[in-house]
């Protein structure tokens, strides 16, 4: 019960930054909103540095690794947020369900992992679910379907490489040098044309640069407090929550594609998540 609390605040913190980038597309550049969603984080992890009693290191120590993963996970947010402005919400978080799929991937070319016929199936899977999703050959193969990929290839690449760091360092040092790493990053990409936030604007970035620390903060605590096969089940339910508020607040199409392709890759992530 404990775990399905925590992940009720993870989806509600996914789908309303959804509504937040969603809300901002044509008004501020992606660039500027992932500024602000590092600044804001910034400060608020700062605040929570100051008051705890037994502060958490930031060791440079591996630095490099941290730059490595801070790059690579600004350019999957920045096609995240891409896909929100091109594509209906439940199409990019479907897409996003492949993040798993490119992980086991990646982890068995560079961490050397093993690749067991569990995640083989695991990652046949996850294939058959993205080709159901983006029917190739039937229309147009979107590019901005691509992007999301892309953005999921890349969030692949930064869970690896937190994977690695994770074991020397704090789930709090790594948030911190994520803020703080990702911060300038985006002030250069937002120099050209820089407008600043108006009214409304500076609540849609607020709720950006909250939820985007909430989702990680609940996310981790439910994996304390149950199987992964759990997480990765309740996770599912981003997919149809994030469609009805398409539908209600966008007025998006739904399809039956969509939810039969995430299926598949759903089944094929609890084969991946499932031990015996």
């Amino acid at each position: 019960m404990i775990a399905v609390l925590w992940m009720t605040g993870t989806l509600a913190s996914f789908c309303l930054m959804a509504i937040a980038a969603r809300e901002l597309t044509g008004e501020l550049s992606i660039f500027q909103a992932l500024f602000f969603r590092s600044a804001i984080g910034l400060i608020c992890l700062a605040l929570v540095y100051v008051g705890l009693k037994n502060k958490p290191s930031l060791s440079l120590k591996r630095i490099k690794l941290h730059g490595l993963r801070n790059v690579i996970h600004f350019a999957g947010q920045y096609g995240w947020f891409m896909g929100i402005a091109l594509l209906p919400l439940a199409n990019v978080f479907a897409l996003e369900f492949t993040v798993p799929v490119w992980t086991a991937l990646i982890a068995a070319s560079f961490l050397k992992e093993s690749m067991t016929r569990q995640k083989i199936i695991s990652i046949l899977l996850g294939l058959i679910g993205v080709v159901i999703i983006v029917k190739p050959g039937f229309g147009i193969f979107e590019l901005a379907s691509l992007i999301v990929i892309g953005a999921a290839v890349c969030y692949a690449v930064a869970y690896t490489t937190t994977k690695a760091l994770i074991t020397t360092e704090s789930p709090f040092s790594i948030l911190f040098y994520m803020c703080l790493l990702q911060l300038p990053i985006g002030l250069i990409g937002s120099l050209n044309g820089w407008q600043w936030p108006e009214g409304g604007q500076w609540l849609w970035l607020t709720l950006i640069g909250l939820t985007a620390l909430t989702a990680h903060f609940c996310i981790s605590n439910a994996m304390s407090h149950a199987d992964v096969t759990v997480i990765v089940t309740l996770d599912f339910l981003r997919l149809p929550l994030v469609a009805l508020i398409g539908v209600l607040l966008y007025q998006e199409a739904f399809e039956l594609s969509l939810m039969l392709g995430a299926a598949v890759m759903l089944l094929g992530n609890l084969v991946n998540a499932y031990k015996k």
